[in-house]
């Protein structure tokens, strides 16, 4: 078949995020935070958002369920291995979209068949059939991926695809699972494929690359330009290991090189981008480097005199885009103490943050002011914190922070107070430390005694001023699980305080949610 396409071709852009990206270590994410960042996928036009793996546990099924039953213009899609009760789950989840899709998987490369599957080629495709087939009894719109197609064999990946879209996959992924394949070489396999497979032109050809190199997104583009018309990535290219390919990196490389690609991501609004990618990192605790390619704090930054002297005569000296294509302004909002719930109400809204009801309104509002007598200037990224803060302290609440005393003076030892509601009883915590930040996490293991592993401590600034706010990610391990544990405030040893608490809040709640790709699911 031919390899060219139209002008008019577009490329769907399905979103991981909730699914690949919630597989990082300690980046689980809540249903109500679900929600929230697929609602803003939403408002970006993403194609397809992949929302969960419902047969992975109870917690996962309702996320899927809840943002399935949520999202009216995007497709909700649900992962599933190539089993009858993963597939099963998945229809149940996605019974109620607007648009549902399921996409099943199952490794094709060798050495997966061989030490994880026990099986031989021929009973692989068998059970891709199998699997597609169940999969078409609930949806119309199914997509199979070969995990590991990078490593795989070309002829049996042929074979593979040949017999799943004769089953009735409509959309045919191509994983470079552990991110091993070059640009090139990568690019070479979507065209082979799309010219070997006998009934390649029935369905979609999409690709899913992994950075284990550095090379997911120039991998994905590579792809794009032999063919594929689907690419699976991340909101700041969050995922396993070193994470997929970044959305924001894949469309805006689209739309500026136009003179290059013959496909286009013209329905994307790319003005989104920014408000997503900060949503993202402050629900999932996972900071973006101020380098980061689009949405780094750095990326349309210039303190060279050259570069700035070039700018300030034609922007297109030094600057490939505009910040405002991506959504990237002066971002600040004009409410301050004095202003009304309903203006505070509206700009909320703008940023797609909806209020369940007039009490959750009313705590958010207060919280507001309390940081509108702190805080001379109100910013968005503010509100984000202050929403996801108010989110945070309605999960789970074993253990609450009442109120704290800090210490820290030249020439002592740092100690701290504080005072706690554990399981409805209040008690007091006391220790030193070798600073204020230590003095409080020792303190509140003094009477949690977590048995839990401090992994990270990191501190970003919001917003800029010496009185913004500080956002603090904490990460605890404990018997191999990692749980994330965020918290906003003026006051930096008050933020870790509660991020710390929140952690603790999160490790010990019943159950834990199993690793979606596990084997024992």
């Amino acid at each position: 078949m031919s390899n060219s396409s139209s002008k008019s071709d577009s490329i769907i852009i399905f979103d991981t995020t909730l699914r690949d990206g919630e597989q990082s270590p300690g980046a689980s994410m809540t249903l109500d935070e679900k929600v929230r960042i697929a609602r803003a996928l939403e408002r970006m036009h993403v194609d397809v958002i992949e929302a969960g793996f419902p047969i992975a546990s109870q917690g996962d099924f309702e996320s899927v369920q809840a943002v399935a039953n949520t999202i009216k213009d995007s497709t909700v899609c649900g992962l599933a291995r190539a089993l009858d009760k993963d597939i099963q789950r998945a229809g149940e989840a996605l019974k109620n979209a607007n648009a549902g899709r399921i996409h099943t998987f199952i490794a094709t490369s060798p050495i997966h068949m061989k030490q994880k599957l026990r099986m031989e080629p021929d009973q692989v495709i068998e059970q891709a059939v199998k699997a597609v087939r169940l999969a078409r009894q609930f949806t119309d719109d199914v997509e199979f991926s070969p995990e590991d197609a990078g490593r795989s064999d070309l002829d049996f990946l042929c074979r593979v695809l040949d017999a799943v879209i004769d089953a009735g996959a409509t959309t045919v992924n191509i994983p470079d699972t552990v991110g091993y394949n070059l640009p090139d070489q990568f690019g070479k396999l979507i065209y082979s494929l799309r010219e070997k497979v006998s009934n390649s032109d029935k369905a979609i050809f999409s690709v899913h690359c992994h950075n284990d190199l550095g090379l997911a997104v120039a991998n994905s583009l590579s792809a794009v330009m032999n063919g594929a018309r689907q690419v699976e990535c991340t909101i700041n290219g969050l995922g396993e290991r070193a994470g997929n390919a970044s959305l924001e990196e894949v469309v805006m490389a689209v739309r500026t090189r136009k003179d290059l690609f013959t496909a286009n991501v013209n329905h994307i609004d790319s003005t989104q981008i920014i408000n997503c990618s900060r949503l993202v990192s402050g629900i999932t605790g996972f900071a973006v480097q101020p380098n980061k390619a689009i949405v780094g704090a750095n990326a349309f930054a210039h303190e060279s005199g050259i570069h700035q002297d070039g700018v300030l005569k034609n922007r297109e000296t030094y600057e490939i885009m505009r910040a405002e294509d991506v959504g990237l302004t002066t971002n600040r909002m004009v409410l301050g103490k004095h202003s009304g719930r309903n203006a505070f109400k509206t700009r909320l809204a703008e940023l797609g943050v909806e209020f369940k009801s007039e009490d959750e309104l009313n705590t958010a509002f207060s919280s507001f002011k309390d940081l509108a007598d702190k805080k001379h200037e109100i910013y968005d990224d503010d509100l984000q914190a202050l929403v996801t803060e108010a989110n945070l302290e309605t999960e789970n609440e074993r253990l609450r922070l009442v109120s704290m005393k800090v210490c820290s003076e030249t020439g002592e030892k740092p100690n701290a107070e504080l005072t706690l509601m554990f399981d409805g009883k209040e008690v007091v915590a006391h220790s030193t430390g070798g600073g204020p930040v230590d003095a409080v996490f020792k303190a509140l293991e003094s009477v949690i005694n977590s048995g839990t592993e401090l992994l990270l401590y990191s501190v970003n600034n919001i917003t800029s001023g010496t009185d913004a706010q500080g956002e603090v990610t904490v990460r605890l391990e404990r018997g191999g699980r990692i749980v994330n544990g965020q918290g906003a405030d003026t006051d930096i040893v008050i933020a870790s305080a509660k991020a710390y608490i929140n952690a603790l809040n999160k490790i010990m709640e019943p159950g834990e949610r199993a690793h979606p790709q596990a084997a024992d699911v």
